[in-house]
């Protein structure tokens, strides 16, 4: 008999890249453990080939541990020179027919389609045919790149059989899940390209059984923050609360940080407020030229080495946070998780977009700018740190702190796995 009674197996880029799936990853792996599951394992990337892929990542040492019983795999590839790509896909899907065949309850879990949905399904389709005992419940999360980054550039392009491949992957796993009804649109509309081009049949299919479920975030690292703790995180800073204006996320032209440091120049803020750069990214040389071609440069800081544990403290100090993302042809903001996490931080108003499902992520409770205006952001700037009163900006945290619960990861964990089949894996929801 297996010592393991159930298990959530969930694959996924994870640490240490810098990527908001990342962190649901490792939340709905530690909510599994209170919820029931005697085992999580995570299935992912060996560090080398993060590295070669240029992936913006955390430094390593700045990586928070995993709570005992969730156990990160990174299955080494399969194969030599002679097999010029799909080496570590190889040595994945091999880990997960392993895993799906060994006799154990087992539910799991793909964050991005391509390529882990993709690797499920393959490896779903081995352990079928093995002839071992397969007791398997599959859920596929999607997110905007599956479609801005794959589906949408097959149909462009006329590729019918790599579009296929992804849906049909897709479609064959037990539940759907998108993380917002902005990208379970998108999704339909780009399938009903392609039924429209091939004749086939995937638009109705995924308007029928795709439902919404939200990234999941740690909303107790957020709040009731240790006010000693924050004014020390602060000033190994260098930073005093409510003295700067804080960008956090990867660095990449969809983030429109050109556009803050546009609209920091032009809102006169800066004679009293630091604007600080956090992140890494394939942008981030770039952005610090533009930084440097300003004529604040000298009030503008680039972090490159915030942690977990940081990030929250940082969040929490700023008086404004700001994320003016765009939609790119390349990468459309799915939901905006750093926005949640500010919201459940307190601190400053946020200042954002309504790009992709961003307006998901904040409801009503951000000040709201066009994309690609730094005017706009100058004036949003202004009103968050200057004609705003202090009382007026703890309402407003808190009633965002308010919206932005709904996002904890044990209520999204929950209403996820309420639609599970509870005759393969038990769980115990409500519990503390």
């Amino acid at each position: 008999m297996n010592a393991v009674d159930n298990r959530l197996v969930i694959v996924v880029r994870a640490d240490p890249v810098i990527c908001g799936h990342s962190v649901e990853a490792r939340n709905l792996a530690e909510t599994a453990l209170q919820r029931g599951f005697d085992e999580v394992r995570i299935v992912t990337w060996p560090i080398e080939k993060l590295q070669q892929a240029g992936l913006p990542l955390k430094p390593l040492d700045s990586v928070l541990p995993y709570s005992p019983g969730i156990i990160v795999e990174r299955p080494a590839p399969v194969g030599d020179y002679k097999v010029p790509d799909g080496r570590y896909l190889a040595g994945i899907t091999g880990r997960l027919i392993e895993l799906f065949t060994d006799g154990v309850p087992t539910v799991c879990l793909s964050l991005y389609l391509s390529p882990h949905t993709i690797a499920v399904a393959d490896a779903m389709r081995a352990a079928w045919s093995t002839g071992l005992p397969v007791n398997v419940t599959t859920i596929a999360e999607a997110v905007g790149s599956d479609v801005t980054n794959v589906v949408r550039t097959a149909v462009e392009e006329g590729r019918l059989g790599a579009a296929a491949h992804i849906l049909s992957s897709y479609l064959s796993q037990d539940h759907c899940v998108a993380v917002s009804e902005y990208t379970k649109q998108l999704i339909i509309t780009e399938s009903a390209a392609l039924d429209a081009q091939h004749g086939t049949r995937f638009a109705e299919q995924c308007r029928q059984r795709i439902s919404v479920s939200y990234p999941a975030i740690d909303a107790d690292a957020y709040l009731n923050l240790d006010e000693n703790i924050l004014d020390d995180v602060l000033a190994a800073r260098g930073l005093e609360r409510d003295e700067y204006v804080l960008f956090l996320s990867r660095l990449m032209p969809a983030k429109g940080v050109e556009d803050l440091i546009a609209g920091y120049e032009l809102s006169g803020v800066h004679a009293d407020k630091e604007l600080i750069i956090a992140g890494r990214g394939p942008q981030a040389e770039a952005l610090r030229e533009v930084a440097a071609a300003s004529s604040v440069s000298h009030r503008i800081r680039f972090l490159d080495d915030v942690g977990d544990a940081e990030k929250p403290y940082l969040m929490a100090g700023c008086a404004a946070f700001v994320l003016p993302s765009k939609p790119r042809p390349e990468f459309v903001e799915t939901f905006g998780i750093a926005l949640a996490e500010k919201m459940l931080a307190g601190g400053g108003p946020v200042i954002t977009t309504v790009t992709g499902g961003i307006g998901e992520a904040t409801g009503d409770h951000a000040l709201v700018v066009p994309v690609e205006d730094p005017a706009a952001i100058a004036a949003a700037l202004v009103q968050a740190t200057v004609t705003t009163s202090r009382a007026e900006r703890q309402e407003w945290a808190s009633r965002a702190r308010e919206y932005a619960l709904q996002f904890d990861r044990r209520n999204v964990f929950d209403r996820l796995f309420a639609n599970v089949s509870r005759s393969r894996v038990e769980f115990q929801p409500n519990t503390p």
